[in-house]
């Protein structure tokens, strides 16, 4: 994709779209986001949608899809058995993967909880660049371990690193030499989640699958963020900047053994799967697809939403698609960093990642600061984002409190849904926010699940610190919403 640039020389990420089908949206005063985030128990993944004015909690399953997708879903083929549909989607993924089995799920954490069922026992050890909340859930929960060997730079929130979630390959081989016989496998996340959807390279990828093959183990990927992780290939990494899209994505695929993904991410519908080259792998994990999903057709899924994968899986080969992502997240990064406001650096994909260590550093890790400005986003814009610290995390055996290695407020960027106008909408209430900064407080649990505890765990403020920040709201903007 050549770089375009406007003649002001403003910086503007430019849609490579136009909108055809629009959904209302509603701005409710801040009163009412006050009043909705208590009775949301101060968790923004127990807000309800009619009070929400910008939803960046997540990009899983809510990406816009394409004209070609909707019109795939009109020829979708629902047979039990048999589907023409499912024939469209697996050769699909043979295609740009090179795999030749494909294991359907009905999304990602699906795939997991399958792939874990096969490989871990008690006193597994999963090395990981890094893990995502319910990986780590369902490893946990069969008596597994997560090693994490991300290099350093990797938690440093404010970087130059253009490849932060890349392995470190001393570290890993040190693991193999003390504990190869624990590990089942290793898991490379491409990009990172929890640590601000920051990419691997190429060569990273490569020399870790290379070194886990020498040690006689698989190697699997989440590719649920690859769309991002290939436009950050193409476009960091000096040895790949000739090559294509999709020779980027079959050089990662080959090394592979198993690749799983969710479709609520990657290919832009809602959905999941895992692709596999060999085929005794594949009759290892198949049982557990008919007992757990649906039958191997369908694997739980809608066959509409099959055929809209196949074409999503199409056109993230198509750098004009997928650089849509990283180009408005890198806007929005670049416009908060001139504001001052501190956010994880370099722009990576997903979202816009606040760090809310710095934003609110009088607030206790222990008192939950990510889940805080969460809260406090909301309040003072209706922006739904998503809490990506200490909440996220599960406690130790001994019930002390997992401090996450980082306190981020991860602000989702929705492929081709939100309009420039919304996103600057978003760096003002940001930026008003950070002026009010002192006025926001912490939280404590008032019910509070063993695990997953962020998605339907319920909290409360410490003190009046909401009541003050929408004084200070109307005292600045009046009767504005």
């Amino acid at each position: 994709m050549p770089e375009i640039r406007f003649y002001s020389g403003e910086p503007i990420p430019l849609e490579l779209h136009k909108v055809k089908i629009v959904q209302k949206l509603d701005l409710v005063p801040v009163e009412r986001r006050a009043e909705a985030m208590a009775e949301a128990g101060f968790n923004t993944f127990l807000l309800r949608n009619k009070d929400i004015y910008l939803d960046m909690l997540t990009d899983s399953g809510v990406n816009a899809m394409s004209d070609r997708q909707l019109a795939a879903m009109m020829i979708a083929d629902d047979s039990y058995a048999g589907s023409a549909t499912f024939t469209r989607l697996t050769d699909k993924l043979t295609e740009i993967f090179g795999t030749e089995y494909f294991l359907p799920a009905h999304q990602g954490r699906a795939a997991e909880n399958i792939i874990a069922m096969t490989f871990v026992e008690k006193g597994s050890i999963i090395p990981m660049n890094y893990h995502f909340t319910t990986t780590k859930a369902h490893i946990t929960r069969l008596g597994g371990y997560v090693e994490e060997v991300v290099i350093d730079e990797g938690i440093k929130v404010t970087s130059d690193h253009p490849f932060k979630g890349n392995f470190d390959l001393d570290k890993l081989r040190k693991l193999f030499e003390e504990k190869g016989d624990r590990i089942p496998f290793v898991r490379i996340e491409a990009g990172t989640n929890l640590i601000g959807g920051q990419p691997l390279s190429l060569e990273n990828i490569i020399a870790v699958a290379d070194m886990t093959h020498s040690y006689g183990k698989p190697v699997v990927m989440d590719a649920s963020l690859l769309q991002d992780n290939l436009y950050f290939i193409k476009t960091r990494e000096e040895s790949a900047k000739d090559l294509s899209i999709r020779e980027i994505t079959r050089r990662i695929a080959d090394k592979m053994d198993i690749i799983y993904f969710s479709a609520r991410k990657l290919g832009f519908a809602r959905g999941g799967g895992i692709s596999i080259h060999d085929r005794e792998l594949y009759l290892r994990m198949r049982e557990l697809v008919p007992m757990f999903e649906g039958f191997l057709t369908y694997g739980g899924m809608s066959v509409r939403e099959m055929e809209a994968m196949a074409v999503g899986l199409e056109e993230t080969m198509d750098m004009d698609v997928i650089s849509q992502g990283p180009l408005f997240i890198r806007y929005m990064t670049d416009e908060l960093i001139r504001l001052g406001i501190p956010v994880v650096t370099p722009a990576g994909g997903l979202g816009c990642h606040l760090d809310a260590t710095r934003f609110i550093p009088h607030v206790r890790q222990e008192e939950y600061p990510a889940g805080s400005l969460g809260a406090a986003v909301y309040i003072a814009g209706g922006i739904r984002g998503m809490e990506r610290g200490t909440i996220s995390e599960q406690r130790e055996e001994d019930g002390s409190e997992h401090l996450a290695a980082v306190e981020l407020l991860r602000l989702a960027m929705p492929r081709r849904v939100f309009t420039l106008s919304q996103v600057k909408y978003a760096i003002d209430r940001i930026r008003w926010l950070y002026d009010h900064r002192d006025l926001i407080g912490g939280l404590r649990f008032v019910e509070e699940p063993s695990s997953l505890r962020f998605f339907f765990g319920r909290l409360e403020p410490v003190s009046d610190w909401p009541e003050k920040l929408v004084k200070a709201f109307r005292e600045d903007f009046g009767e504005s919403l």
